[in-house]
């Protein structure tokens, strides 16, 4: 098979022609890693090539509704067994993990063959893939500019046409924002409906969640079905529902009442191109008889929800940093300046604000759940700017050195009483204020690729639904994507937009 008809199928698309004997597993993986070689060196997505593991799996026989579909793990939480996960840290980046993740046999179970893992930041903290311990990740459609994060190694590998789908996850939008800078199909899962383990039960107490970024949206209902579901160990016997989800995107949504709001508290200017990702979303939704209604304002308070979210998120950070630090037996230089800071800040609170934090996210689900009794959905922006520029979001040198010298002497938790917090909040989710709702409220919530700039920068744009609204989002999605196909628009990793088929 050749990379350009490669190319046009997605995921299940493969798998079917495997299944009828049209390609094997060997001959996809085969394009896969030629297109990896081609492509890689310029935008820096994996980090760990499997091609051991990747020949076992191909040796067993490709069965289940992905069948022999190359694929990639993200390099935080989806562990291989025998395989390091360095979770972008090089604390980790030795220690093979003990067994296989829940979802990652779940994808094995459903015939993919692991060929290699993807960049991520450090622990996955950031809305950028530029981790010291293997560079930044830079974006397909413009290689200046950051693929998002944290599953951004992920998202630039399926935008660069290395596959039509890899593992991702989400802990304050950590699935969208890269699915939004990539061109991409991104769904969060509501909480709970994703197992963690088994060596979790859950992460940043149900905020985080596992899934898949993917060119196609049945490509991610299918996904879902593979991956939901309870565990025996797991905290939570999840609803399930009585169909499958891939079977929702082909069926009609009816006609939805859609919330929109593009203001931000965190934001006041949302970046233009942002705006009219919205505005041309809404005019296709109403041209597909939906109702939608401008809001005058948040139906949420996302600057009171960003300290929130900041807070746990560094006290979490906290606990990840001693975590590995008791796997490894590592000491403080083995970890970012930058994470040192966070973990410091989150060890700065008190375990009595640290639970006033996460009390107060049922005020947050209340304001949201008051919202839903009119609306079925909300949109949003995924993004509230354009993907930064590799290197504009590094600490300033200043900062760094004062925060060096006050991790030297254990005076880094003074820092929560500077403007540090302020100064992080404006630029780490200044151009990202959107998507942490969903994660502290337990929301499902998809990012869809409806819009590029006329540069030909993807900007997506955010759908949160209620609790239980994973099948409404991919019916919309599936008839958005009908409306205004993207599936087959892909990054060259040259910077520029290859329209063929398009």
């Amino acid at each position: 098979m050749r990379f350009d008809e490669y190319r046009t199928f997605d995921a299940l698309g493969l798998a079917e022609l495997v299944q009828a004997g049209q390609v094997t597993a060997t001959e996809l993986l085969d394009v896969a890693r030629d297109r990896a070689r081609v492509v890689n060196p310029r935008i820096n997505a994996i980090v760990r090539f499997m091609d051991s593991q990747a020949r076992d799996l191909v040796k067993r026989g490709a069965t289940g509704p992905f069948a022999g579909v190359p694929f990639l793990l993200k390099d935080l939480h989806q562990d291989y067994a025998g395989v390091p996960t360095s979770c972008g840290s090089s604390s980790l980046a030795s220690i093979p993990a003990a067994e296989h993740a829940t979802v990652v046999q779940r994808w094995i179970d459903a015939g993919v063959t692991v060929f290699g893992r993807t960049n991520t930041p450090e622990f996955g903290a950031k809305g950028i893939t530029e981790p010291d311990l293997f560079g930044p990740t830079r974006n397909p459609w413009d290689l200046t500019r950051t693929p998002g994060g944290s599953s951004g190694g992920s998202a630039a590998a399926v935008a660069s046409g290395i596959l039509p789908v890899a593992g991702a996850s989400d802990g304050g939008g950590s699935i969208r924002i890269p699915a939004a800078c990539c061109g991409l199909v991104g769904l969060k899962p509501g909480r709970g409906l994703i197992p963690m383990g088994p060596t979790s039960g859950e992460a940043m107490h149900g905020a985080a969640t596992q899934g898949v970024v993917s060119r196609s949206v049945r490509d991610t209902a299918a996904m879902l079905d593979v991956l939901a579901g309870g565990e025996p160990n797991g905290p939570y016997s999840p609803a399930m529902p009585t169909e499958t989800f891939l079977s929702q995107v082909a069926r009609d949504p009816g006609s939805l009442r859609i919330g929109v709001c593009t203001s931000s508290s965190i934001n006041s200017s949302p970046h233009p191109q942002a705006i009219a990702a919205v505005n041309a979303a809404a005019t296709s939704l109403e041209g597909l008889g939906h109702r939608i209604e401008l809001l005058d304002a948040q139906p949420f308070d996302d600057a009171a929800l960003a300290r929130d979210f900041l807070l746990t998120w560094f006290v979490y950070l906290a606990w990840e940093m001693d975590d590995a630090k008791r796997r490894s037996g590592c000491g403080n230089s083995a970890f970012e300046v930058d994470t040192q800071i966070m973990a410091a800040l989150g060890r700065a609170y008190s375990s009595v604000e640290y639970v006033d934090a996460v009390e107060r996210r049922h005020a947050h689900v209340r304001r949201l759940t008051t919202f839903f009794e009119s609306y079925d959905l909300l949109l949003t922006p995924t993004l509230a700017d354009l993907p930064p520029k590799i290197g504009s979001l590094d600490t300033p040198k200043l900062t760094s050195i004062a925060a060096a010298g006050l991790l030297k002497t254990g005076t880094a938790g003074l820092l929560r009483h500077s403007a540090l917090v302020d100064q992080m909040i404006d630029a780490n989710l200044g151009w990202v204020p959107y998507t942490q709702l969903a994660n502290l409220t337990g929301r499902p919530a998809m990012s869809l690729p409806l819009h590029w700039t006329p540069e030909g920068l993807p900007m997506g744009v955010q759908f949160v639904a209620p609790l239980g609204g994973e099948s409404t989002l991919l019916r919309l999605a599936g008839q958005l994507e009908q409306a205004l196909p993207w599936a087959q628009r892909y990054a060259t990793a040259y910077g520029r937009v290859d329209s063929a088929n398009v």
